[in-house]
């Protein structure tokens, strides 16, 4: 099958840059893409967005068509794709506005789709007999039920917890959406990444004894607790863990990983080449490719993006950290207002402020930042890319947005030796 890729050249703020080339699931979203479709398509074509949209090229063969900002998973797309071939019609994925993953965190924040009726349509297509002129008129949406599961996430005393309710997040078993905001980043790593892989065992246990028989076999041959085993930790090649760590899956490691004395890991994804040192709390989250976290640094529920340094006693809750950023030692990113106000997150090509709809988010910091130690981050806040923030007594706690204009780099005698690697598109 033809896959046509179409190119969604929106800068995503604070990055700068498309949403295809964020790193999701510690992959570039254009490369998670290909390696999700590899088994099922075997040729592709790249359309460019033109002053009318995009004009798809005429072919007479079965396609998927798709903008390259959405992400989903294997579950997702085989559902899409299997209701799809048994129509004659040309489908397009499609959410119900009853669904609460989508209600809850597709929605908010997002550009891409589209509004009709009781549903809404995403950019995403199956064309069954090619993309002929005439087919274009007759495309119906196909809507997938995402499958979620309400779970609870944080535990805050009953008296802060009245001005938004219960927290809990819709984990879908099937994930679709697209990346418009750096919280959708967030949101597509943790929530439909991670907790949509631990819900999945979690179904496949309960579905099958026989799995449960094989799991809980492995563990006691190993002399380790179920959720220790090699049934649910896969650690890659050449790696070095400490006898003394303790690590629970569902956990992927990558090679050459070192992984010091006292450090907890749990359900993460660990890119290659990571070193976690002594003491490190890492919970819920994808550590890229190169990352370094020295003596007791802390990530819950994070993303940190390939060659970045978070330093010791930083503490990171429900942030997105791009790539080659260093964050200095003790600071600290808060994610929970202690008055009721809304969060509000930027979305869109110029970043507008938007509700996020979360009434737990953490700060995001773009690529090739340097912050120094013991800053404190409000929630929601963003420092777009290429920023130096020099703490001083002006600048200890950051409450606003931080734009590249703004960065501590620009008053130095020897600022220009910080380069502007990520400058806005245009």
């Amino acid at each position: 099958m033809l896959k046509i890729i179409l190119q969604n050249r929106t800068p995503i703020f604070p990055f700068n840059e498309p949403a295809r080339d964020l790193r999701l699931q510690n992959k570039p979203l254009w490369l998670l893409q290909r390696d999700l479709l590899a088994a099922c398509t075997h040729q592709e074509l790249e359309v460019a967005a033109g002053p009318a949209g995009y004009a798809l090229p005429e072919v007479r063969d079965a396609c998927l068509v798709y903008e390259d900002n959405l992400f989903f998973d294997d579950a997702y797309l085989q559902a899409f794709i299997g209701e799809a071939r048994k129509v004659p019609w040309a489908s397009r994925a499609a959410f119900s506005n009853r669904d609460p993953a989508f209600r809850e965190h597709v929605l908010p924040l997002s550009t891409s789709f589209t509004p009709s009726a009781d549903h809404t349509l995403a950019n995403l297509w199956y064309y069954p007999s090619g993309t002929r002129p005439d087919t274009g008129r007759d495309v119906r949406p196909l809507v997938i039920d995402l499958q979620a599961r309400e779970i609870g996430y944080y535990h805050i005393p009953a008296y802060m917890a009245r001005p938004c309710g219960d927290l809990v997040y819709q984990v879908p078993l099937r994930s679709l959406m697209a990346i418009d905001s750096w919280v959708h980043v967030f949101l597509a790593d943790i929530v439909f990444g991670l907790f949509a892989r631990g819900a999945r065992f979690e179904e496949g246990l309960k579905r099958s004894p026989l799995a449960n028989l094989r799991l809980l076999g492995k563990a006691m041959l190993e002399g380790r607790q179920v959720l220790e085993s090699s049934g649910v930790v896969h650690v890659g090649k050449n790696c070095s863990i400490d006898p003394t760590a303790v690590i629970h899956g569902p956990t992927t490691i990558g090679d050459n990983v070192t992984v010091g004395a006292g450090a907890v890991i749990e359900n993460c994804i660990l890119g290659s080449s990571v070193n976690i040192s002594q003491g490190c709390q890492v919970m819920l989250s994808v550590i890229g490719d190169g990352t370094f976290l020295p003596f007791r640094a802390g990530t819950f529920m994070s993303t940190v993006m390939d060659n970045s340094m978070i330093a010791q006693n930083s503490c990171l809750q429900m942030c997105v950290v791009g790539r080659s950023t260093f964050i200095g030692a003790g600071t600290t990113f808060t994610d929970y207002n202690l008055l009721p106000v809304p969060i509000h997150a930027r979305a869109g090509s110029r970043g507008e402020l938007q509700p996020s709809n979360r009434p737990v988010l953490g700060g995001c910091v773009g690529h090739n930042c340097r912050l120094g130690a013991g800053l404190v981050i409000y929630p929601g806040r963003v420092v777009e890319s290429d920023v130096v923030l020099v703490p001083s007594s002006e600048r200890r706690v950051i409450d606003h947005d931080v734009s590249y204009a703004e960065s501590d780099h620009h008053r130095l005698p020897i600022g220009d030796l910080h380069k502007r690697l990520y400058p806005p598109v245009g």
